[in-house]
């Protein structure tokens, strides 16, 4: 059973930065896309950024130049560098992984909570 954890949320003031991580355990080959989401509260779960197993990365327009994804393969791990936050940028974020012969898997969730 493949499995996502992830950490790095919290609360900070308008301006500041947040890392967000998550980690895939358990039996699988290899994830082929991870993705970051985003629900806002009473709003429905949108995609952040999602990068390929190639390393090819994609951004919502909203966070563009302020957000970066990347992994660490050997770790089977995703990250998501948040910069120059903003209230509207408050939510739960999901991560989310395609695994290979599995399907997608989510993990739990993780509350960002900017304040102006």
């Amino acid at each position: 059973q493949v499995q996502l954890v992830e950490s790095g949320g919290g609360s900070v003031q308008a301006g500041g930065s947040l890392r967000l991580s998550c980690a895939a355990s358990g039996r699988f080959t290899g994830v082929n896309l991870w993705g970051w989401y985003r629900q806002g509260p009473g709003k429905e779960r949108d995609v952040v950024a999602n990068i390929t197993r190639e390393g090819i990365a994609n951004y919502a327009d909203s966070v563009k130049g302020r957000f970066s994804i990347s992994t660490d393969n050997a770790k089977n791990t995703v990250y998501l560098q948040m910069n120059n936050l903003n209230p509207e940028d408050s939510g739960v974020y999901y991560c989310a992984a395609l695994v290979s012969w599995i399907g997608t898997i989510w993990g739990q969730g993780t509350q960002v909570t900017v304040s102006s």
